[in-house]
């Protein structure tokens, strides 16, 4: 084996691949991105059973082969050679050569044919989009993806194509984050609960473009392709929760209130709530809806705080406690300006949506709160 290529266009290449190379593992050659030569071009190629990439780049192929590298040695070596031609070739003792600019590194390889295949993908539906839009969705709702073994399907995010719309949706037991998108065209309806582990990597390939990304599904596996760049993930197994049955329909009290001082003034407010004299106890932050305002306060042995915001209100008047952080998560995924909060009663939970439209839903349960 024996090509040349540009070291920023295989450097690119390894910095895609290489969100598929697994991190702890008894296989050692899942630890590798397997290098496969073509006529004009190179695919490299990483696995770690659960989410498997594809790329392809450009190259100059001299002679044809394949090898698997150790994907942490390549990419650093890679990384910080000249932004030169490197020529790499497989010696007679199967170690891979790296010639750069008078640098010459030989990296041990592993047998290319005990490296896994990906799954083939009998795609059943499939829908385009920007990648700067799909990138923003899985932005804007990742955080809220559960964590918990106990619930594996909340350990993914559910995408729903119904009635030519692209619902995202991230449950963790405590929150709930709905992001919406219109679909170019209309196509059958359909779902599949993607991992987010596989979420946050496709995120760091998917760039701020308006170049198409395809998501295609079967019956347990999900594919995305973006360019040269192919994605393989499985689809996590089990029935999601049906959003629509949780979402508050009506509220008892609601406020129109700009988003970035509401933001603000949580931030502020959640110093003394994480207080780290008492770091083992959580205490919540008291919203307190008055007429035409709301406070925001939290007390514990460090300190107190207390801060007015002068807004809109409807309804009666109510005081609900919160975890700051899942507040704070929902108001940082928003980029507008204003933003209606809807409550219930102090045990319902509360909803942050837009003033106009239903792109976006969040929905974050209240703490119980205990008399002063």
């Amino acid at each position: 084996m024996k090509f040349v290529c540009y070291r920023d266009d295989i450097l690119k290449a390894i910095s895609s691949v290489s969100r598929g190379v697994a991190s702890k593992t008894t296989m050692p050659v899942l630890e590798g991105i397997l290098i496969q030569t073509n006529d004009k071009e190179i695919k490299l190629t990483s696995y770690d059973l659960e989410i498997g990439i594809e790329v392809v780049a450009e190259c100059d192929v001299i002679e044809q082969g394949s090898t698997v590298v150790n994907a942490f040695m390549f990419g650093e070596i890679v990384r910080k050679l000249p932004n030169s031609e490197i020529k790499f070739s497989l010696d007679d003792r199967d170690l891979l050569e790296i010639e750069c600019e008078g640098a010459l590194y030989k990296l041990a390889t592993m047998n290319p044919d005990e490296f896994p295949e990906l799954p083939k993908i009998e795609v059943e539906n499939s829908i385009v989009l920007d990648q700067i839009v799909l990138k923003d969705m899985i932005k804007r709702t990742i955080f809220a993806v559960s964590s918990d073994d106990s619930k594996p399907i909340f350990k993914g995010s559910l995408f729903e194509v119904a009635d030519g719309v692209l619902s995202i949706v991230s449950i963790d037991g405590f929150r709930l984050a709905l992001r919406k998108h219109a679909l170019a065209e209309k196509v059958p309806d359909f779902s599949a609960v993607i991992p987010g582990k596989t979420l946050m990597e496709l995120n760091k390939i998917l760039e701020d473009s308006y170049e198409e990304v395809r998501l295609g599904v079967s019956k347990n596996q999900a594919l995305f392709q973006l360019g040269r760049c192919k994605v393989v993930t499985r689809i996590i197994d089990g029935e999601f929760l049906n959003y629509r049955n949780v979402i508050p329909d009506g509220w008892e009290t609601r406020f129109k209130v700009d988003r970035s001082a509401l933001q603000d003034c949580f931030e502020r407010i959640s110093l003394i709530s994480s207080s780290s004299v008492e770091r083992e106890k959580k205490y919540p932050v008291r919203v307190n809806v008055g007429v035409g305002n709301v406070v925001i306060s939290c007390a514990n042995q460090t300190g107190d705080a207390k801060e007015e915001l002068f807004v809109d209100t409807e309804g009666q008047s109510l005081e609900v406690g919160f975890n700051p952080k899942y507040f704070l998560d929902s108001l940082k995924a928003i980029d507008d300006d204003e933003v209606f909060v809807q409550l219930g009663s102090s045990i319902s939970p509360c909803i942050v949506k837009a003033i106009d439209g239903d792109s976006y839903v969040y929905m974050i349960l209240p703490i119980r709160l205990k008399e002063e």
